[in-house]
Formats: C-alpha cells, sequence, structure tokens
C-alpha cells in the first residue's frame, strides 16, 4: 500500500511539471514566430532612396543612356524588387558584358563593361557558296555590338545552307579577334565537307506502281553519273517533304483515297558516304465514279440544268481534281445565269463493296459577303494589275473561296514571285472581306547559252534573253541567236498574256533567218512579222488568229547557177525576192494535262492560213495534227500515236517555188533524209528534192524501261512511220527529169514506212534520242538514213 501511494504521488508530481513547462514553451514560440515574421516583413519593405546615379565602365555608352536603362527617378523610393528589374534591364540591353549594382546610401554604383563593337566579318573556308549569298543570312553587322548569341544563330544558319546543298557534315565555327577600343573582326571558319548524296531511293508497301515509276515524279533523285551537274539528289529535308505530298497527289489523282505515306527513313550508308531513302506507303483500294446526281436547295434553280453541265461520267477513275472543276463548272454555269452566292458542296458515298464513290452535288445559297478590296504587297516591280489579271473577280462581287485559291495558285504559277500569300479578313463589316496579296519579288530575266545538233542544220549554239516581266508589267520580250553550220536566225519576240485586261494572248514575233543546207542545192535567206491573238473557247479549247509576212529568196551557191543545180530549182532562183501576206486561223484542244484521265491525253490541232491580201503570193495552206498518248502496265509503257497532214492550194500566176510546199525532214517522218522522199528532179545531173503539195504522215512509237541503273537514265523505245509527199500542181516542170526520162520522179506520191528502234537518254544536258531505222517501203530515187541523232542542250 505505501509503496502504491507513492508511486502515484510522483506520477502526478510529473504530470504537474509537464503542464507547467507546456504552459510555458508554448508562448515563447509563438512570441518567437510573431518576432520573425515581423522581421521577414521589414525585410521585404526595404526600400532604397538613391539622389543620384554613378556609372564606371562605361566608353561608348552615355551615363544618361544606362541611367534611363534602370527607370529609378532621383529622390524616388525604390524597393529591392524594383533594383532588381532595374539591373535586369540593363542587361536585357544587350550591349554590355557584365553589370554590378552597389548601392551606397543616396547613391546608387552601377559597374559595366561594354560589349566590343565588330569592326568587320569575314567568312573563311567557303569554296562552293560566295560570301555575298551567306552574308544574306547572318544578322550580325559591322559597327554593330558584338553578340555571342546572334553569332552562334548565324553558324547555325550558314551550317543549314550548306545542309541543303547536301554537305550535312559542314561546320561553322564563328571566332572573333580583339582589336583596339574594344574592337572585335568577327570571323566564320568554315568546314565544308563532302557533298552526301542520296544513293538509293526505294518505297516499301508499293503494289500498283513500281519503285522506278514512282521516282520518276520524285523531286529527289538518285546520285547518278552527271551527279556533278545534277543537285536534286542530296537530301534535302524540305524536299522531302515535298516529295510526300507528291506521291499523295499522284495516287489521288489516280483513284486511291485511302494512300497514305506511313513514314520515311533516312540511313547513311555503311561507309557514310551516301543516304538510303526509304519511303513507306500504303496504298489502299483504286476507286471509280459511281453514281452522279446533282440536287438543288435553293427555290427556282433546276438542277437538272446544271447536271447536264457535268462531264463526270460513272467508271471514270475518281480524282479529286475532276470532282474540283465540275464544281468550277457549275459556278460558272450560275454566274451566267445570275445566281449570286451559288455554292456547290460535294456529298460523297462511299461504297466499298464495288470500290466507287457516289458524289451527289448539293447546289446551296452560301452566305452573302461581298469582297471588300483586293491588296496587293511586296511587289516592288510588278504592277498591281499583273496580280489582279490572275482574279477572276472583283471589288463588289460576291465572296467565293475556291476563286480566291484558284487565283492564288495562278499568282504562284507567274513565276514572277519567290512567295505569294494570298489571304483573307473580315472588311469594314462582317458582310465583307478583304483579300491580301502578299508576294516578294524574284528575278524574272535570264540568260540562256545552248548547244544543239542535227542531221538538217549540225553542230550549232544558242544566245537567248529573255525578260518574263518586262517593266513589271507581266509581258515577255525574248532576243534569240541561234547559228549553226548550216542555218541563222535572228528573232525578237514579244509577248502581252491579257491584252486590254481580257483572257487575251498577243504574241509578235520578227526576225531574220538564213539556211545553208546540205541536202538542198540552194541557199534561203528570209525575214519574217507573225503577229498572233490566242483566246479560250473552253477549258481545253482555244483559238489562235494570226498574220504572217515574210520576204524570202532562193539563192544559187555559184556561178554559173547551172553548175549547182537542176532545171526546176533554177527558175525557182530566176523568181528572185518574193512576198507573202497571210492571215490564218487554228484551233487548238490539249487535254494532256487536264483531260479525265492522268496517264493518257489527246492534242488535235487544225488551221488554215489565206495569202493573197498584199504581197506577190496567193494560196490557201491548211494542215491538221493528231497526238494521242496513253500509259500502260502500270505507267511503265508510253505508247503514242500521232497524225498530220498538209494540203497547199497555189492560186498566184507564177509558179511555187520549194519554200513554199511542204518538204519532210526526219521530225516528221524517220527513215530518210531530210527532204528524202517526195517530187524530185534529176535534171542536168542533178537530185533535187522540189517539195510537193499534198503530205500525210502517221507514226506510231512505244517507249519502255530497259531494266537498266534508274540513275543512268537511259530508256527503249520502237517505232513505226509511214507517210506520203505528193503533188506538183503549179510548178514549172519544164525540162524536169527522172531517171533519163522527161518529168519528175514521185509527182502522184507513193506510201513510204520505215520501222526502228530508239535509245533515249535523259541528261542534265536536255533529252538525247537516238533513232536507228530501216526503211521497209521506198522508191529508188529516195534518200534512206539509218541513223539520227538529236541533241537540245542548255546550260
Amino acid at each position: 500500500m505505501g509503496l502504491g501511494w507513492a508511486v502515484g504521488i510522483s506520477r502526478d508530481r510529473a504530470l504537474r511539471c509537464v503542464n507547467i513547462l507546456y504552459r510555458g514553451v508554448i508562448p515563447f514560440f509563438l512570441v518567437f514566430a510573431t518576432v520573425s515574421l515581423f522581421s521577414a516583413g521589414l525585410a521585404a519593405a526595404q526600400s532604397y532612396t538613391f539622389n543620384s546615379i554613378q556609372v564606371e565602365g562605361n566608353k561608348r555608352i552615355q551615363t544618361s543612356t544606362i541611367a534611363a536603362y534602370t527607370g529609378i527617378n532621383p529622390g524616388k523610393a525604390v524597393s529591392a524588387g524594383e533594383l532588381n528589374a532595374a539591373y535586369q534591364r540593363i542587361v536585357d540591353s544587350g550591349v554590355f558584358e557584365s553589370v554590378d549594382l552597389e548601392p551606397r546610401g543616396s547613391t546608387l554604383r552601377i559597374i559595366v563593361k561594354e560589349r566590343p563593337t565588330i569592326n568587320r566579318i569575314s567568312i573563311e573556308g567557303n569554296r562552293r557558296l560566295k560570301d555575298e549569298d551567306l552574308e544574306e543570312f547572318i544578322d550580325s553587322k559591322s559597327r554593330q555590338v558584338f553578340n555571342p548569341t546572334i553569332a552562334e544563330a548565324d553558324a547555325a544558319i550558314i551550317a543549314e545552307a550548306y545542309s541543303q546543298q547536301g554537305r550535312i557534315a559542314a561546320t561553322v565555327t564563328p571566332r572573333i579577334i580583339r582589336r583596339s577600343e574594344n574592337r572585335v573582326d568577327l570571323i566564320f571558319e568554315i568546314a565544308e565537307g563532302e557533298t552526301i548524296e542520296v544513293e538509293r531511293v526505294s518505297f516499301v508497301g508499293n503494289r500498283v506502281f513500281s519503285d522506278r515509276r514512282l521516282r520518276r515524279i520524285l523531286e529527289t533523285k538518285q546520285a547518278g553519273i552527271l551527279r556533278a551537274f545534277i543537285r536534286s539528289d542530296t537530301l534535302i529535308e524540305e524536299r522531302i517533304e515535298f516529295d510526300k505530298q507528291v506521291l499523295r497527289d499522284f495516287y489521288l489523282s489516280r483513284g486511291y483515297v485511302d494512300f497514305r505515306v506511313l513514314g520515311s527513313n533516312v540511313e547513311l550508308t555503311q561507309e557514310r558516304d551516301g543516304f538510303y531513302l526509304v519511303m513507306n506507303v500504303q496504298e489502299g483500294q483504286q476507286f471509280k465514279f459511281g453514281q452522279i446526281s446533282t440536287v438543288s436547295e435553293i427555290t427556282g434553280v433546276n438542277a437538272a440544268e446544271f447536271q447536264n453541265a457535268l462531264k463526270l461520267r460513272p467508271g471514270v477513275v475518281y480524282s479529286p481534281s475532276l470532282v474540283e472543276n465540275s464544281i468550277a463548272r457549275m459556278e460558272r454555269l450560275g454566274i451566267k445565269e445570275g445566281i449570286d452566292f451559288l455554292r456547290v458542296e460535294p456529298r460523297i458515298t462511299r461504297n466499298d463493296r464495288d470500290l466507287t464513290l457516289d458524289v451527289e452535288f448539293a447546289l446551296v445559297k452560301g452566305p452573302r459577303i461581298f469582297v471588300e478590296r483586293i491588296d496587293v504587297e511586296g511587289n516592288t516591280t510588278t504592277l498591281d494589275r499583273v496580280v489582279r489579271q490572275q482574279f477572276r473577280i472583283v471589288e463588289g462581287d460576291p465572296f467565293n473561296p475556291r476563286e480566291i485559291r484558284e487565283s492564288a495558285e495562278r499568282i504562284r504559277a507567274l513565276g514572277f514571285f519567290g512567295t505569294a500569300d494570298v489571304e483573307t479578313r473580315e472588311g469594314s463589316t462582317p458582310a465583307q472581306v478583304i483579300v491580301d496579296v502578299d508576294v516578294e519579288e524574284q528575278p524574272t530575266g535570264s540568260l540562256n547559252l545552248g548547244g544543239s545538233y542535227s542531221v538538217v542544220d549540225g553542230f550549232g549554239i544558242a544566245i537567248g534573253l529573255t525578260e518574263n516581266n518586262f517593266l513589271g508589267r507581266g509581258q515577255r520580250l525574248s532576243f534569240s541567236i541561234s547559228t549553226a553550220q548550216e542555218s541563222d536566225a535572228y528573232v525578237l519576240g514579244f509577248t502581252e498574256p491579257y491584252l486590254l485586261g481580257r483572257d487575251l494572248q498577243f504574241n509578235i514575233d520578227l526576225g531574220v533567218a538564213s539556211s545553208s543546207s546540205s541536202f538542198a542545192s540552194y541557199d534561203i535567206d528570209r525575214a519574217f512579222f507573225a503577229p498572233s491573238l490566242t483566246f479560250p473557247i473552253s477549258e481545253n479549247g482555244r483559238i489562235q488568229m494570226r498574220y504572217s509576212f515574210s520576204d524570202s529568196e532562193m539563192e544559187a551557191r555559184g556561178t554559173p547557177a547551172e553548175d549547182f543545180s537542176g532545171a526546176v530549182i533554177l527558175r525557182e532562183i530566176e523568181q528572185g525576192r518574193r512576198s507573202s501576206s497571210a492571215f490564218g486561223l487554228s484551233y487548238i484542244y490539249d487535254s494532256r494535262l487536264t483531260g479525265l484521265n492522268p496517264s493518257a491525253g489527246v492534242l488535235f490541232q487544225i488551221g488554215a492560213d489565206f495569202a493573197g491580201l498584199g504581197g506577190d503570193d496567193k494560196y490557201v495552206k491548211t494542215s491538221a495534227k493528231v497526238i494521242a498518248q496513253k500509259m500502260i502496265l502500270n505507267e511503265e509503257v508510253v505508247l503514242r500515236a500521232s497524225f498530220e497532214a498538209g494540203a497547199l492550194s497555189w492560186r498566184s500566176e507564177t509558179p511555187s517555188r520549194s519554200i513554199d510546199r511542204y518538204i519532210l525532214t526526219p521530225t516528221i517522218l524517220r527513215g530518210f533524209e531530210p527532204a528524202g522522199i517526195g517530187p524530185r528532179d534529176q535534171s542536168n545531173g542533178f537530185d533535187d528534192a522540189i517539195g510537193g503539195n499534198y503530205y500525210a504522215v502517221a507514226r506510231f512509237e512505244a517507249e519502255f524501261p530497259l531494266g537498266l541503273p534508274e540513275e543512268l537514265g537511259l530508256r527503249g523505245g520502237v517505232f513505226y512511220d509511214i507517210g506520203n509527199l505528193w503533188g506538183t500542181q503549179n510548178v514549172d516542170t519544164a525540162g524536169a527529169m527522172c531517171g533519163g526520162v522527161a518529168g519528175v520522179c514521185g509527182a502522184d506520191g507513193s506510201w513510204r514506212s520505215a520501222i526502228g528502234v530508239s535509245l533515249l537518254w535523259t541528261t542534265g544536258f536536255g533529252p538525247l534520242r537516238f533513232n536507228f531505222s530501216k526503211a521497209l517501203q521506198k522508191e529508188i530515187f529516195d534518200k534512206e538514213q539509218s541513223f539520227d541523232l538529236t541533241i537540245q542542250a542548255r546550260f
């Protein structure tokens, strides 16, 4: 009992001690916390008042300027936070390497170290890119403050410029050399490295089109034997992105609506001297147009009338461009019918079972929005009207987004601008829009130096000066000089694409030409003047109206002329100089670019020239040409057929001359020399081709891959040509001989044919075509030609 009581007394005493200690400690901590918070508040509220600002270390920058950076007013209280902000403003000025702020009573002491100024900028180690080209990329300038951050950015931009040239290993290091008076020389040291080319472009996932066919449409090319002249075989990221879009457009235009580019992988070769580019694609299935219908949601608008305007038919391979063309055609019809704000909405229904797409064109009423104005900016040389001519709408017309998009494409297609952005924004009211056109000019003049070779004229050179935007008016002015072993020509040309502000193209060519062909026994001297007007009458058709005046003469090559020509040619030479004044009209239909089938197209042309209103000659000269082309076997093989014919009806009392009649060359009928077939005069021991009044030629050919490495640029071909040249009406044939008998050889004509193979070589200088032919049908007096080479080169 006693022990238990003692323990209880001790526990109570301990509890009382703890309570006393607890009640004493708690107030102590509360007092301490209060004092601490109060002290912290005093520190936070600490302020400075400066009556003066003292600056040290500045040499170029005035003290008042640095004091202005701080934003501190003398005599006004400044908190510690505001003092820190003042420090940051001085640092952000970018003209000091270091900044220190020291408050000393009522004086603020600022110690600075100024950045040096750039004395000069030099670029070293560059051979592939010129100094003046690289200087356009950099922001650092002489006599400005040197900023290391800007210099590093400039180095990165220069390295990127080399990367665009395929030199991704190029390194650019900015260095400085200190000079007196706190100046530095900024030097960009360049190690260009080697060009890393694209060794192979391949595809994964393509089943319909081969790698070879897809590579032909890409901008990125594989390195070939002419890599020194072709720069599209270097790896450029922007070009790959462009190629992806080209692939999408290619497949979409052929009905593969589910096509996707899953990715593009770029790998270095094991030797690290080239790239492998692999594009992973998913083709999907090809779709065709199913049911084509039109519905009207506008009261009083007849859908059947718009349906009849469509050219789309079921079964045609689907293409977004065909849908877009149909919308444009229907909207133009709406404008013609006076239906404002007409919009055509294509509603597409997918039928996976039969792989068709039903298209319903809905005629709906668009919002009542007008074009307030069209603003053109950035054109320093090009006149505003040249840009405005690309718009089919003007201020006050109903706003049409599709028309604005098409106008933007036409502006870019001019070739006058490096960039052309067309955007719309709200005008002075919500019911009006302003169209902003922002362009950046680029050079539009060019100097062309070219070389050529043909069996007709031999080797030659050509020099051409062209300005495609003459005086900023969108006009084309050109002057060309071409001289070859057997011909010379000097031609001045002028083109106004929008005469009187309308879609009316005006052309005029004038010049002089001379020919001394080894395939003729006479020389030709000619001067000409030829203006023309061309305008569209349909989506693919256009009309050309033209006038031509020529003054020509056949000249003998020696004295006396009898030593060089036969009887017919001698009398034609004796006619001397003659003039011709002719009016002409042609119709041209070309669906090769805008037709329903992207792998096929047709060109049709027919025309006539009428001479007799002035001049010495009177005649009617008609001509016709048809060319059809189709690509088969997944567009690997090109089939082409063409037919052309001409007829001359001579009306003058004076006989016609050889240079007035038709003479066929290998570009028209292969397998024979220039003037190798047709009527001939063999009198006086000569063999002169005198031409004919009529001709007709048909050509059939196929082009195909040879299975050789694509980078060689070689393709093969076969051809079959058949043609005839005849007719000597209104020709003075007195004294003409044929094989010792009086008369002209081949006056009545006969069909000739030739078969052959071709080797087509696409080079950096232009396309080369080697034709090896064998005549199947010919006359004994014809001149056969088994080989023909044509080169047209431009540097």
